[in-house]
């Protein structure tokens, strides 16, 4: 039977995981784990912090295994899915973390820095913006932008792991674009409704 699951498509390989098969469930980490920690990698910029976003990313799909829809998307899609909100998560944490860390920093060192202080700030302060504008997409924009930017993929990439036309991952990128460039910046062009 080993090798007669190895044969299988991932839809039915996904079957079997929702049905609480552990070799089912290995093979599907076997072929999109490599995937997954590259994803997580490219989002965080860290080795170890990716292999924990790859390794709960698989723990949090096997515990929710049945709740993936075929109809909703390919099993790849699915897992890159929900790597990808795990490596967010992460993002998010580690600047809880920064910021916790600053304040235990020593107040001299802080004193010395004050320009730096000051650009950081402001530099923080565009980041919670970007992130603010970033969240009022819809979600198709939000995930091909966060993907190409935080990830690091390219178009046909991005593509090739939504299973879309490349034409239809570069208009939502443009329009997502867009509506985040006329929240951050207020700029309404001319025969435009606010």
């Amino acid at each position: 039977m080993a090798s007669d699951i190895r044969n299988l498509a991932d839809e039915e390989v996904m079957q079997l995981v929702q049905g609480g098969n552990p070799r089912a469930f290995e093979l599907l980490y076997d072929r999109h784990g490599g995937a997954a920690f590259s994803l997580a990698y490219r989002m965080v910029g860290n080795r170890v912090t990716a292999e924990d976003i790859t390794q709960e990313a698989f723990l949090s799909i096997w515990r929710s295994r049945t709740r993936y829809d075929q109809a909703r998307g390919s099993v790849r899609t699915w897992v890159l899915g929900i790597v990808h909100n795990r490596a967010i998560d992460a993002l998010r944490r580690g600047m809880v973390h920064d910021r916790r860390r600053e304040t235990l920093d020593g107040v001299e060192e802080r004193h010395e820095a004050r320009e730096r202080t000051d650009v950081e700030a402001a530099r923080r302060e565009e980041a919670r913006g970007v992130r603010d504008a970033l969240d009022t997409l819809p979600e198709e924009q939000r995930r091909t932008i966060e993907l190409a930017y935080f990830g690091g993929f390219s178009h046909s990439q991005i593509a090739e792991m939504l299973e879309m036309p490349i034409g239809t991952v570069k208009g939502r990128m443009r329009l997502g674009l867009e509506k985040m460039r006329k929240q951050l910046t207020g700029v309404v062009l001319p025969g435009e409704l606010a």
